[in-house]
């Protein structure tokens, strides 16, 4: 982990985001098909049913006023402005009969839509936005 990009100063009350070792392993797994996946992007984005959406993919750096952890030897990097709805986040990868792929435990979600796609955060979640929707169709 280095120290000097884990959001100190940035006004956020940080909890550390993880990878449990399973999902740590499929994404060196899937990073070793794509010469240019340096690190592991993840990110909140509006939209979806209810409100935000998880954006989750390879980049080939971080950014500036990215936050940077070491989740199990992978890279994770975080920006700004999605850390405060994924502070404290578990991401874990899931392969089975009824699908694969991975999954959020967000202690920052008020509620998710139907389908688990999207999310509505807390109310006392402090982010720079928080979109409100009236949920799925």
């Amino acid at each position: 982990m280095k120290g000097s990009r884990f959001g100190h100063g940035r006004g956020y009350n940080w909890r550390m985001v993880t990878l449990t070792e399973i999902a740590a392993e499929r994404v060196k797994a899937l990073a070793a098909e794509d010469p240019e996946a340096r690190v592991l992007r993840l990110a909140v984005e509006g939209g979806g049913c209810s409100g935000f959406q998880y954006a989750i993919g390879f980049d080939t750096d971080s950014e500036a006023d990215d936050v940077e952890i070491d989740a199990h030897g992978v890279r994770v990097v975080i920006d700004p402005i999605s850390l405060p709805y994924l502070q404290g986040s578990t991401i874990d990868y899931q392969d089975g009969l009824m699908g694969a792929g991975f999954s959020f435990d967000n202690p920052n979600v008020a509620s998710t839509c139907g389908c688990n796609a999207s999310f509505q955060a807390k109310p006392d979640v402090e982010g720079p936005y928080s979109p409100k929707a009236d949920g799925c169709g």
